[in-house]
């Protein structure tokens, strides 16, 4: 028999009945609602939205402690657990969009030009994620969490997604490339080869650098628990890698593009703008085309702002099972200003750089648009910048401790 003092130690799950029920109940009104509002595929997409704020809750997948651990400490799972995202990914959305329809529906992706606005946005959105605390996605499935300091980066987001809606004619002028799509310049397998290659290479640099830094691969077991871990969580990384690809097909299969956040932010503060008196609808940003249209319609039909709510009320759901739901409302002062700050920087910055980590690095990738490519290397610039700053705001940054062992 094994000895019990090498075995894990079993987490007990205790269940938070209350929030569980709400979101169970919130989850189950919406999807009804949208139904009998807007159609059934509405329907579908928030329940798309709830599954990615769980799968997001569970497997712990933030884009920016991974990018974070790596610059400080040279670990990168994380990071690696983002290439094969991404290597699966292509290999399921390439060809559908190469061919253009899937199940008989018209699709296309997110292709955005690539150009001085996408670098400065980036960079901005990168510094943004380490000091808000999160990138988009991040934001809100640990808003549905209980995090009291996310909503306030989730307001703050809000509030910069507005702003640089009143100075977008000024950045789309700047110099830019027309939205190039790899898979069209190149074709479907030499773009598949190239990407591939390149994700392949990115994990390598990853190994190498860790094993420089600590002679091994620094890998962070998930935490056992007592019951179903696919329940109550923790996931593995690769788990929750593979559930985003797949969910975000099948957005690309209900929606006929991929999966968006961060555009639902602009428009809540456009139309909270509007309800407070400001004529946001002569903005240029809001004059015209989808986003006019956007701003007239109630936000319920909006697939993003229906999806965003999802994710809230799906990872709500996850804490609770997870037994983690417990709201902290005291903050420290220099924590909650770099949430502020944070928060400006991310939403201002996504929207010059035509979307977040979601919208332009993950569904952009798996778009084939160039853009994705050039919003990845300009964020992750600025969250080396940003790591530096979080010590200024009192904020942590992870370090692997040596030992003698």
């Amino acid at each position: 028999m094994s000895d019990p003092a090498t075995l894990p130690s079993l987490r007990r799950v205790d269940i938070n009945q209350k929030p569980l029920g709400v979101s169970l109940l919130l989850i189950l009104l919406g999807a009804v609602f949208l139904a009998q509002a807007v159609g059934p595929k509405h329907a579908a997409l928030f329940g798309v939205g709830s599954l990615l704020g769980i799968a997001l809750y569970h497997a712990a997948f933030g884009f920016t402690s991974a990018w974070r651990v790596f610059i400080a400490d040279g670990r990168g799972a994380g990071l690696r657990a983002q290439m094969l995202m991404l290597a699966f990914g292509v290999l399921l959305f390439f060809p559908v969009l190469a061919s253009g329809t899937l199940f008989g529906n018209p699709v296309s992706g997110l292709v955005s030009p690539a150009g001085t606005s996408v670098v400065i946005g980036a960079f901005m959105f990168g510094i943004g994620m380490q000091l808000g605390g999160g990138c988009a996605s991040g934001t809100l499935y640990t808003v549905g969490g209980g995090s009291t300091r996310m909503l306030v980066t989730l307001i703050f987001f809000i509030a910069g997604s507005l702003i640089a809606t009143a100075h977008m004619p000024f950045w789309t002028a700047q110099p830019q490339l027309a939205p190039t799509s790899l898979v069209k310049v190149l074709g479907l397998a030499p773009a598949l080869v190239l990407n591939l290659a390149v994700f392949a290479l990115i994990a390598a640099m990853t190994v190498m650098v860790e094993k420089r830094r600590h002679g091994r691969l620094v890998n962070k077991a998930p935490e056992p628990v007592l019951g179903s871990r696919w329940l109550h969580g923790p996931w593995p990384l690769l788990a929750g890698a593979i559930a985003l690809v797949l969910l975000n097909f099948a957005t690309l299969a209900l929606a006929g593009r991929p999966w968006g956040v961060t555009s639902a932010f602009a428009l809540w503060g456009a139309k909270t703008a509007s309800f407070m008196g400001l004529d946001v609808a002569s903005w240029t940003y809001w004059s015209k085309g989808a986003n006019a249209a956007a701003l007239q319609a109630p936000v319920w039909q909006d697939v993003t702002s229906v999806m965003d709510i999802g994710i809230v009320l799906g990872a709500m759901l996850a804490a609770a099972l997870a037994g983690r739901y417990a709201p902290v409302w005291r903050l420290p002062l220099r924590s909650l200003a770099a949430a502020v700050v944070g928060g400006l920087l991310l939403g201002y910055g996504a929207r010059l750089a035509y979307g977040c980590n979601i919208g332009a690095y993950f569904s952009g990738i798996l778009s084939g648009s160039l853009h994705g490519w050039l919003w990845l290397v300009a964020a992750f610039a600025g969250n080396v910048f940003g790591t530096r700053l979080r010590p200024l705001f009192g904020l942590e940054v992870e370090r692997v401790k040596s030992s003698g062992c």
